[in-house]
């Protein structure tokens, strides 16, 4: 088989080695993947939101399977264009990936067929949501209704914090045209876990659960960011959250998605907040989790290829999907400033270490191969990840791990994976 991956940062160098496992693949390319990922495919100078082009080298490369890891190509419909092309491509088509592409399609759902979910209003004028927020209580959540590169999303302590957010998302168009219509949501408080889940359209196979670091500093301080590291499994999805979740959530999404004629096959992301009055879902994703893949593909015991045809075929209901009965942790090596401001181009040394090291992994989210070796090109650089056989000892290997590597403005946050010890495991 012929596997083409279309993206090029960390998560996508996670489904290019689980991909790589696969006894059935032959040949692997990547468009346009990075420096990490050329050592496992072929990278192929192609942009992800390049459908004709993408198309036209599946053709020609006579490409089996096209597994697609971004958000923007699934919202856009490349998968609509490849399967008009006649051509398998793993990811739901673009009316389906509106529960991602729209926060305003996805609470609407919730609400209509009972989906527990924060309560909310929807705006598409700024003054209306300035009188909206003029008498209500605080804190207060504001979500770019669009993609925003997982950073459209502010939570305001004060009314002035929100009527900045107003301006910032609504006026000055921070996050472009995803700001055209924005959500306004209740403030939930509780644990944040991440479950991802493969669909084929009525069947829904979990994946492990994780959980992912989003704020730049220690301490969840500082900006909100693609995701400083992550871990799993979480030790507070336990078999009560998990029963809920199966009785209130997983299928009631997926059947409400058929229902409403946008029947959803690929990865369904649940993003769950562990509330006092049970969990309710803070997000829907319809992709694999960047960097939630890099911990969670790594402990995956089935073949991927398998699964993702499974999807598209609508035969999963005869794929049992297994993870080890282990852990893994995952720590994001940035530039230093990200999110905000950093320089690209600083020489990374070390890397060579993990190819002799077992249940190690150097994902590369931000990097390119130059004359000189391999350089940081990006805020987010490296997601180190370990395995081992329970959390701790996974957090103890994957930090181990990070003293390999080496580059100028190398910046990382030092407590990834901290609710480990409040769960008190």
């Amino acid at each position: 088989m012929k596997v083409l991956i279309i993206g090029g940062g960390g998560r996508e160098h996670a489904i290019a080695e689980c991909v790589s496992r696969s006894p059935k693949v032959e040949k692997i390319y990547c468009a346009p993947g990075n420096a990490g990922i050329a050592e496992l495919a072929e990278c192929v100078p192609i942009a992800p939101m390049e459908f004709d082009k993408l198309v036209e080298f599946a053709k020609e490369k006579k490409i089996d399977l096209t597994i697609v890891g971004m958000d923007d190509p699934l919202v856009g419909g490349v998968v609509d264009a490849f399967e008009a092309a006649g051509l398998r491509a793993f990811g739901p088509r673009k009316n389906a990936a509106i529960l991602e592409g729209s926060k305003a399609f996805s609470k609407d759902l919730m609400k209509k067929y009972g989906i527990p979910t924060a309560a909310y209003e929807t705006f598409d004028d700024a003054d209306q949501a300035i009188a909206y927020l003029e008498k209500t209580t605080y804190p207060i959540v504001l979500k770019a209704d669009g993609l925003a590169l997982g950073k459209g999303v502010l939570i305001c302590q004060t009314r002035q914090e929100a009527l900045d957010g107003v301006k910032e998302i609504m006026e000055d168009h921070k996050f472009g045209s995803a700001g055209n219509q924005m959500v306004v949501e209740e403030f939930m408080t509780g644990r944040e876990v991440s479950v991802l889940s493969f669909v084929d359209g009525r069947t829904i196979r979990l994946m492990t659960s994780a959980q992912d670091h989003k704020r730049a500093g220690d301490g969840d301080t500082g900006l909100n960011t693609g995701g400083m590291g992550t871990f799993s499994p979480s030790p507070f999805y336990t078999k009560e959250v998990d029963e809920f979740c199966w009785k209130h959530i997983y299928q009631k999404t997926v059947d409400a998605m058929r229902a409403e004629g946008r029947e959803f096959k690929g990865v369904i992301y649940f993003g769950l907040m562990l509330t006092p009055d049970g969990p309710k879902v803070l997000e829907y994703n319809a992709r694999f989790g960047d960097p939630e893949a890099q911990v969670i593909l790594p402990r995956m015991k089935t073949d991927l290829v398998d699964v993702c045809n499974a999807c598209i075929d609508g035969t999963l209901d005869q794929l049992e999907v297994e993870f080890e009965d282990n852990a893994a942790v995952c720590v994001v090596l940035a530039s230093d400033g990200y999110p905000v401001q950093y320089e690209k181009g600083k020489l990374i040394k070390g890397l060579e270490e993990f190819k002799q090291a077992d249940g190690y992994y150097c994902f590369h989210a931000g990097t390119k191969q130059t004359e000189k070796g391999i350089v940081t090109n990006g805020g987010r650089v490296l997601g180190v990840t370990a395995k081992g056989a329970d959390l701790r000892q996974a957090r103890e290997n994957a930090y181990k791990a990070t003293e390999w590597i080496s580059f100028e403005n190398k910046y990382m946050r030092h407590d990834i994976g901290k609710a480990i010890d409040d769960a008190q495991l």
